[in-house]
C-alpha cells in the first residue's frame, strides 16, 4: 500500500466561522488571519493506492462554480485535483474509488465537472462513489443552515451516472469496516453521519480527519467550528475519537490544516494535544 497527498486547491474561510466561540485573541496562535479575519485552509485529500485500488479520500470543491462563488473563499495555491494526481503519475480515470466524507461543497465538488453550460458528469468515469444513505438523503433535502454547503450540480449527477454506493454503519461497533480495505466512524456533530476513514499503513494507524478535526488548531475539544450543527455532539465525540486514537497510537491526518499534514498526539492534565508534526513520506 502507499498512500499520496493530494491537494485538491486551496481556500480561506472566516477564522471566527472555524472556531465557534473560541476567541480571536486564542486561535489565532494557531491559525493566523490576515486583516479580513480570513485563516489559510488546505483542501488536502487522500490517495490510497492499494493493489489494483485506486481510492481518493474526499476531492475538494472543485472549479466548476461561478466566479462570485469563488470569490467568498479566496483561493490561493497553484495545485489542483489533476495537478496533484499528475505528481504522481495518476489520471482521474485511474481512480477506481472515490470516498467522499460527507457532501459539503468543499469535500465533494471535485467529484463532478461540467460537461455544457448547464449539464454535468462525474470526474472519475472509472470510479464507484461511496456515501452513506443516511447523509444523503439529509444533503438532498437540506435544512436551512446547511443548505448552502449542500449544491445539486455537485450530488445528483453522482446519482444520476449510476456510480454511487452506500455504506451501512455497524450498530454493534466503535468502528465499520468496509469493502474499501479500511475502518470508518460515523459521526454527527459536523453534519448527519459524516464519515471518518482509519487507514492501517505499514503498521501504522492513520485517521483522516475531515471535519471533526479539520486543523490541528482543532485537538482542544472547545475548538468547534460554527458550521457544526450539534456542537455539543461534536464536543462528544471529539473527546471519545481523541481518546481512542490516543490509546491506540493513532496518527491524525489533516484534511484542512494549511501547514501541517500528519501529527502524533500526546496525553497531559489539559487532555489529548498534538505532540509532533511529520508527514506522510517520513513513515
Amino acid at each position: 500500500m502507499n498512500l499520496y497527498p493530494i491537494i485538491a486547491g486551496n481556500f480561506m474561510l472566516d477564522g471566527g466561522a472555524m472556531f465557534g466561540v473560541v476567541p480571536k485573541s486564542i486561535w489565532q496562535k494557531t491559525n493566523p488571519s490576515d486583516s479580513n479575519n480570513m485563516v489559510k485552509i488546505a483542501a488536502r485529500c487522500l490517495l490510497i493506492e492499494d493493489r489494483d485500488n485506486l481510492i481518493l479520500i474526499d476531492v475538494g470543491m472543485g472549479n466548476k462554480q461561478s466566479e462570485k462563488f469563488f470569490s467568498y473563499y479566496h483561493c490561493w495555491g497553484e495545485e489542483s485535483l489533476e495537478s496533484s494526481l499528475k505528481k504522481y503519475g495518476f489520471e482521474t480515470s485511474d481512480v477506481t474509488d472515490v470516498f467522499l466524507t460527507h457532501l459539503h461543497f468543499d469535500h465533494c465538488g471535485g467529484g463532478v465537472i461540467r460537461s455544457g453550460e448547464n449539464t454535468f458528469e462525474t470526474t472519475f468515469k472509472n470510479a464507484k462513489y461511496w456515501s452513506n444513505e443516511s447523509h444523503w438523503d439529509w444533503a438532498t433535502s437540506p435544512n436551512k443552515r446547511e443548505s448552502a454547503s449542500f449544491l445539486k450540480e455537485n450530488i445528483n449527477p453522482i446519482m444520476e451516472s449510476g456510480q454511487l454506493n452506500f455504506l451501512k454503519k455497524d450498530p454493534n461497533s466503535y468502528l465499520t469496516s468496509t469493502p474499501l480495505g479500511f475502518e470508518i466512524l460515523f459521526v454527527d456533530g459536523h453534519t448527519e453521519k459524516q464519515m471518518i476513514p482509519l487507514i492501517n499503513y505499514k503498521g501504522q494507524k492513520i485517521a483522516f480527519g475531515a471535519d471533526l478535526i479539520p486543523t490541528a488548531g482543532h485537538i482542544p475539544l472547545p475548538y468547534i467550528p460554527g458550521y457544526d450543527i450539534r456542537p455539543l455532539v461534536s464536543l462528544k465525540e471529539k473527546e471519545l475519537f481523541l481518546n481512542f486514537c490516543h490509546k491506540n497510537d493513532v496518527f491524525l491526518f489533516f484534511e484542512h490544516d494549511a501547514n501541517i499534514e500528519l501529527a502524533t498526539l500526546q496525553k497531559n492534565e489539559k487532555g489529548v494535544r498534538l505532540e509532533k508534526t511529520l508527514m506522510l513520506g517520513d513513515l
